[in-house]
C-alpha cells in the first residue's frame, strides 16, 4: 500500500487504475475514487499515516513506554508530583542505572523533565505526559 496527498490531506492509496485511484481516509475509513491527475503519491509509510490518526500525546506515550514499570513510573510522577531521584530509588524497584536509562528515554520523548526537588535532582511528568495519561485513564 502507498500513500497519496489530495487537496492537502493525506490518504492511503488502496488501488489505482490508469485514470483514477481509490483513496482511504485514515481517520474515518471512508473510501472514494479521485482522478490520478489530482493526486501526489508520497513516500510516507502507510502505517505511519495510519498511526497519525492517534492524537500526538498518546502516540508519543505509546512509542516511548516499553514496559509496565516505565509506565508506572510515569503514572506515579504524574500523580505524586516531582520526585527526587533518591526518593524514586527508595520507593520503587530500580537501580540507579535503570532509572537513568528510563529517564533518558522518557525525556527524549518529551514525557519527563528534570526537576529540582528540595535541592536534589529529580523528575516530573510533562504536560504532554499528563495529557496522554488522562486520555488513557
Amino acid at each position: 500500500m502507498r500513500t497519496a496527498e489530495h487537496e492537502g490531506d493525506r490518504y492511503l492509496l488502496v488501488k489505482s487504475s490508469s485514470e483514477s485511484s481509490l483513496l482511504r481516509d485514515p481517520e474515518t475509513g471512508a473510501e472514494r475514487y479521485v482522478p490520478n491527475e489530482e493526486l501526489t503519491v508520497t513516500g510516507e509509510s502507510p502505517l505511519a499515516v495510519a498511526a497519525s490518526t492517534v492524537p500526538e500525546p498518546q502516540r508519543r506515550l505509546l512509542s516511548a513506554v516499553h514496559s509496565e514499570s516505565t509506565l508506572g513510573l510515569l503514572v506515579e510522577l504524574d500523580g505524586c508530583g516531582p520526585l527526587s531521584a533518591r526518593e524514586i530509588l527508595a520507593r520503587y524497584d530500580f537501580c540507579e542505572s535503570d532509572l537513568h536509562g528510563r529517564a533518558v528515554e522518557l525525556r527524549a520523548a518529551g514525557l519527563l523533565e528534570e526537576a529540582d526537588v528540595d535541592g536534589e535532582r529529580g523528575y516530573a511528568a510533562t504536560d504532554l505526559a499528563s495529557e496522554a495519561l488522562t486520555a488513557l485513564r
